[in-house]
């Protein structure tokens, strides 16, 4: 009887691995307080508005606060979106 070789195949990965990002915005001195909650609150999925105003306080003491982690296709086109609005934002933070 002829038999053929086995071939032992790894499993797949039940995740692919797709790089992540952050979005940081950063403070300035042209936008209100209100504008940048606002804008948090249009553009990131999830936000609500006790998160927005925490994160713009930051920002404003801080300097910077990240408003943001997920997939990095995701950030590009948060960062774009908050860009176009007038936030100050870091470049994107691979991580």
């Amino acid at each position: 009887m002829f038999s053929s070789p086995s071939t032992v195949l790894e499993p797949k990965k039940a995740k692919a691995d797709y790089p992540e990002a952050r979005l940081i915005v950063l403070d300035d001195s042209f936008n209100t307080f209100q504008h940048v909650v606002n804008c948090l609150l249009k553009i990131i999925p999830g936000m609500n508005e006790k998160k927005a105003w925490d994160l713009t306080i930051k920002v404003d003491k801080l300097g910077s606060a990240e408003v943001w982690r997920g997939n990095l296709e995701q950030a590009e086109l948060y960062h774009e979106q908050l860009v176009s609005k007038g936030l100050n934002m870091a470049p994107i933070e691979k991580t």
